[in-house]
């Protein structure tokens, strides 16, 4: 069947800035092959819980931004699907190497769930403050979720024993979420808590954010290296972790166990 004034056309393009990209479709299988490698104990326990946590790590890294675009795209701003933000495709959101690679390696190195990637959003093509919002916190609401459904997944007492590689590798996830969470949420310019408050702010007070915004990342990673404002940030993710029920010992044998390399 044709349709008329290239409307078929413009349905198969719609579809396609909408299909999921081949990358994140092998990540997905990934995460799913390692994840049952991991239950059933087969090969290396380590490199398997390395494994799932990287490749669960870089999914819920597209899963992130894709919220972003797709809250975007929903808000009137299209360019979000012309620019392939909508395919899932890590390497559409910013720099390989700042927005995949120098996560993953904070995660291997600080355990810490440091926000990835970046969409750009033509702001001009949005109207109304609330959903400049809405667009700035879709993102690390994806995190939230994610953090809650790890947890609720997690078995309690001696359930956890008879695959315990499996949720030491999901409780360990799920903490990186937790992370990622807490992070995205905090008001710096820059990062998405900070973002979802500019369009609040007085335009004194936004030339200010406008100006700190493109240092808010090396800001924060700063902060966090810091002795005392890390051990804060780490204090206030235990406690969370403590409130949601995250068992400190399978995440922090996780975090152990993702660094195969040590033997």
């Amino acid at each position: 069947m044709s349709w008329p004034y290239g409307g078929g056309s413009a349905v198969r393009g719609a579809r396609e800035a909408f299909r999921p990209s081949a990358i994140f479709l092998c990540l997905v299988a990934l995460f799913v092959t390692s994840g049952w490698m991991a239950w059933a104990g087969y090969g290396s326990a380590r490199f398997n819980v390395f494994v799932f946590v990287v490749s669960g790590w870089l999914v819920s890294l597209c899963l992130h931004e894709y919220a972003h675009a797709l809250a975007a795209y929903l808000s009137g701003d299209r360019s979000t699907a012309e620019r392939g933000y909508l395919t899932l495709n890590p390497l559409k959101y910013s720099h390989p190497l700042l927005s995949i690679v120098f996560p993953v390696v904070i995660v291997l190195l600080g355990g810490i769930g440091l926000p990835g990637g970046a969409v750009w959003v033509d702001h001009h093509a949005i109207p109304g403050r609330v959903r400049h919002t809405v667009v700035s916190a879709a993102g690390p609401a994806t995190n939230v979720a994610f953090t809650l459904v790890l947890v609720a997944l997690i078995p309690a007492g001696a359930d956890v024993v008879a695959h315990l590689e499996f949720w030491v590798a999901v409780a360990f996830l799920a903490f990186l979420q937790l992370t990622a969470s807490v992070l995205n949420f905090l008001p710096i310019p820059g990062v998405d808590g900070g973002n979802a408050l500019h369009p609040w702010l007085s335009p004194e007070w936004r030339r200010g954010y406008d100006l700190a915004a493109p240092y808010g990342m090396l800001v924060l990673f700063a902060l966090l290296w810091n002795d005392r404002i890390g051990g804060y940030f780490f204090d206030a993710v235990f406690w969370l972790g403590d409130r949601l029920g995250l068992p400190r010992e399978l995440y922090a044998l996780g975090f152990d166990m993702i660094r195969f390399w040590q033997g």
